[in-house]
């Protein structure tokens, strides 16, 4: 019996060393008196994925540099001013400037329309009748050469155009002597048809040709005193302080039988047409004119360069400028 107690009693001994519980190995805590080590710095977050395009959803293209445009697609700019001066109470100077462009198959030209009216007469009369001519001239135009222009490919030979400026200013002449007979007026225009200027003018206010080295007046003053000087009776410096100096011999509102210069000049690239009153050219000189015209960075601020000196040089009379500038 010992053999079967001594071979139960390694059986159980050996169970019972298979059943004891593990031991879990500890680190031994921290000293008290020494220094704890900083924690460890986080690890900055990653910045999340953008989210993935969605199918059949247009991602939008990347910008491209915006080019300036040829330079055969540029146009005519031009500037206007018109001033009372210091002198006077009421401006009886008058302008319009009409132009449009357009870019198709049918290659229609750039077209404008510029007057200038310089009134003559007793209080608002002047004024009347500059404002009556300059718009009744530039309706005709826009009626006889512009619209037709837009309908027809040969609207200039059906309309010859220097027949067309005219007409339009003896139909203004005619308005004007029936609705402001106390009233008179100049009108100078350019009627601009790609590059070629119709130049149409009565009275004396003035059109100018400028280039970069040279500036020529094209119009011819309807004046007393221009034709004493033509007639070699005196001389341009003693027409400036001549007494009888603002005497019209041809105006419109004095007859129904008017005559009428017109002129027609190729316009250069980057030369301009200045039209102005006499308000501007006689207390500017030539050369002056030019200066300012060619140095400013635009016609506009020409113009108003033009009038501010205009008017630093006294103002006696109203003052007015319009000045085109041709591309190139």
């Amino acid at each position: 019996m010992n053999w079967i107690r001594r071979l139960l009693g390694q059986q159980s001994d050996a169970a019972r060393s298979n059943t004891q519980p593990a031991v879990t190995l500890m680190a031994d805590p921290p000293d008290a008196g020494a220094e704890s080590e900083p924690p460890a710095p986080e690890e900055p977050a990653l910045p999340e994925a953008p989210p993935q395009p969605v199918d059949n959803v247009t991602r939008p293209l990347p910008q491209e540099p915006v080019l300036p445009p040829p330079s055969n697609r540029q146009h005519i700019m031009f500037g206007q001013m018109t001033d009372v001066g210091m002198v006077r109470t009421n401006n009886q100077d008058a302008a319009i400037s009409f132009f449009t462009t357009s870019r198709s198959s049918e290659a229609r030209p750039d077209f404008g329309v510029f007057a200038v009216a310089d009134g003559m007469g007793g209080h608002h009369d002047g004024e009347k009748a500059s404002a009556l001519a300059a718009r009744t001239f530039t309706r005709e135009i826009l009626n006889k050469l512009y619209l037709p222009m837009l309908l027809d490919e040969g609207f200039l030979n059906q309309n010859p155009v220097a027949e067309v400026l005219v007409e339009s200013v003896l139909h203004a002449n005619s308005l004007v002597l029936s609705q402001v007979p106390d009233g008179g007026t100049t009108l100078t225009a350019a009627v601009v048809i790609g590059d070629l200027a119709h130049i149409v003018h009565v009275g004396d206010s003035r059109v100018y040709m400028l280039t970069r080295d040279s500036i020529v007046q094209v119009t011819r003053d309807h004046s007393l005193v221009q034709r004493l000087i033509e007639l070699d009776q005196i001389t341009a410096d003693e027409a400036a302080d001549h007494p009888q100096k603002n005497v019209l011999y041809r105006a419109l509102g004095q007859t129904e039988n008017l005559e009428v210069d017109t002129i027609t000049r190729r316009l250069q690239p980057g030369s301009r047409i200045l039209i102005c009153s006499d308000g501007l050219w006689n207390v500017i000189l030539n050369k002056e004119l030019h200066e300012i015209v060619m140095k400013a960075s635009n016609p506009q601020e020409a113009c108003e360069q033009l009038v501010g000196l205009a008017n630093a040089r006294g103002g006696s009379d109203n003052i007015t400028a319009i000045l085109l500038q041709m591309p190139g």
